[in-house]
Formats: C-alpha cells, structure tokens, sequence
C-alpha cells in the first residue's frame, strides 16, 4: 500500500473505518473484526479510525485489543465531540474544554496507548467556540497526548478559525460518488489552501456504492441505513439507477462496482478541476470481514485514465444522488 501525506502525517493511501465492527451496521462478530484489523496491517492497510462514541466506547476496546503488540505499524486516528452514555444514550455535542481533556484520557486508556496519532474534533459544538475547543487540542499536543489534531464536518470558516489556533493536519467528511459536497461547498479549497489533508469517510457511500445492497431486506432489522433518507422508497430506485450506471463501467475495467468507487475517490487526490488542485484525499472503507477487506485493498491498484474518469463523472454526476446524507443533517458542516 503506498503512503501519503496528510498535513504533516504520513498515512497508508487507504485506511480502515472501525465504526462498523461495534455499531450501527447489523450484529458484528468480534473475532472476525479483530482478524480484519490484523490483516489489514498485513496488506499495509494502517490508518485505522475509531471514536469513542462508536459502540459507545467498545470500538475503541476492540482497536486496542487487535493492535497489542503492533502499535508501531500504526496510525491511530479516534475522535470526541459526541457524548454518549455508558448505556448508549446519546447526550449531545460536547466541545467543552474540560470534556476534551477528559475524553482523551478515556480514549487513551481504552485503546491502551501512550499517545493518539490523530484526534478529531467529532461535530462542532456550536455553543462552544471552537477557539476554546482547539485550545484544549493544543494543550493535549503540547502534553504529549495528541500527535496531530483534526476536524469532522466542519465548514471553511470552522476549518480557518480552528486552524488559527494550532494547525489542523485532516479534515474528515464524507465524501464519495454519491456524496460531492465538499467539491462545491468550499472544504476541499479550504483544505487545499491551508495544506490540510482531507479523510473521505462512507467513501463506499454506506456501502450503497458496492452494488450489494438491492433493497431494503438486505439490511440488517437494527441496520442504521433502514432510517437513512437515501435507503427511502424512490431515492432508493433513483440511487440504484446511479449505482448500476457506476457498475457498468467497473464491469468493463474487470473490478468491482465498490473497487471502482474507491479508485475514483482515491484518484481526486491532488486533482485539478480547473480551479486548483485537491488536497491530498484518503478514504477510509468501512468493513468488518476479512473478504471485503481484501476487496477494498485491491482498489489501490485500480487506474483511472481521464477518460475513465470523465465517464464515471457523467455516470454520478454532483447532485445526482437522491436524498439527504443523515435523518438530521442539523449537526453537520457547522
């Protein structure tokens, strides 16, 4: 797996999301979480990302369990900001610097290391000013705590003012062919003035991308995505008719409708569009088996030509993807 920069930290050009392995997709099975995040290191695959609302709190467990004795192939990314419960409630945004200070501890101690290789603030928490938030930030660089920090769903003017206070190495938000927000609202600019690296969450589109999932019966009863407005009666038909016009092209490549999704993200790392090239991009695919894994992996090795890439841009064009990203999309992009 080749390497690429971040800011200032040096990542794996694909990293692993964890989310799935504890929460929100269906039941997982957690030895077989655990042996995808080991061979995840095997192929190269070491910007693992985690959060400690994620289970709550187990996923950061299961990371900390999968890396022990490895701790050193690794580029460890978790995040705060959403408070939950022990008992899985959720409690709102948090940006308090006292909360920020006591979350990392906890996450610290959870994931049983000495430092955290790169912390994200979550969500904005708008009644707090960010200022008083990425103070907090630089106190836990400045302790040893935090080797770099980095932001979630954040807007430009969020990005710049956080920036200001101690520099931001990632911007992570999703982005994906069904998901080109960052393209036209100013973050990837952003980014890509600061010096910032951008981390593509859902790069899969919530695994939609992959082609496998038909309908709704596919899913999971307790599945996340059974609430999302894009698994919804005609967004539902109308995204299909995206996916299957991206699995075309991927048939005649010989990959995977998924392996492709990944390729074309993976490709608009410094890209030029005309108005300036993009910040470096990686994506984190989400998986909890080892078989998708591998399949993920294997995208790093798919080539897009332009004109590869200006067909798939005709097939997902901006905007084409019905529906809104989250059932509330109040808590993003502040």
């Amino acid at each position: 797996m080749e390497k690429r920069t971040l800011g200032d930290l040096v990542v794996s050009a694909q990293g692993l999301g964890c989310m799935g392995m504890s929460e929100f997709y269906g039941t997982g099975d957690q030895a077989e979480a655990e042996a995808t995040i080991r061979r995840a290191l095997d192929l190269g695959v070491t910007f693992l990302d985690t959060a400690d609302m994620y289970g709550p709190f187990t996923n950061e467990r299961l990371v900390g369990r999968a890396i022990a004795g490895r701790r050193g192939e690794v580029v460890l990314a978790t995040k705060f900001g959403n408070e939950r419960g022990e008992d899985g409630s959720f409690r709102g945004i948090n940006g308090r610097p006292d909360y920020v200070r006591r979350a990392c501890d906890a996450s610290l101690q959870r994931l049983g290391v000495d430092v955290i290789d790169l912390y994200y603030q979550h969500r904005v928490d708008t009644a707090v000013p960010v200022e008083d938030t990425w103070g907090a930030l630089r106190e836990l660089v400045e302790a040893g705590k935090v080797r770099h920090v980095g932001i979630s769903e954040a807007a430009p003017e969020t990005i710049r003012r956080a920036h200001a206070v101690t520099p931001v190495t990632a911007v992570q938000t999703e982005y994906s062919l069904w998901t080109r927000d960052p393209e036209d609202d100013g973050v990837l600019a952003t980014c890509a003035e600061l010096g910032i690296g951008f981390v593509a969450y859902s790069p899969l589109g919530r695994g939609f991308l992959s082609g496998q999932i038909r309908s709704l019966d596919d899913l999971a009863p307790d599945d996340f995505r059974r609430r999302n407005p894009r698994f919804q009666g005609e967004a539902f038909a109308r995204n299909l008719e995206l996916v299957d016009r991206v699995r075309e092209i991927a048939d005649e490549k010989g990959v995977t409708g998924g392996q492709l999704a990944l390729a074309w993200v993976m490709a608009q790392s410094g890209r030029d569009r005309g108005d300036g090239a993009n910040p470096t991009i990686v994506p984190i695919p989400g998986t909890k088996r080892v078989g998708y894994l591998e399949e993920n992996a294997a995208a790093a090795d798919v080539r897009l030509s332009d004109d590869d890439l200006r067909r798939i841009d005709e097939a997902a064009p901006a905007g084409a993807t019905a529906g809104d990203r989250y059932p509330d999309m109040s808590s993003v992009h502040r």
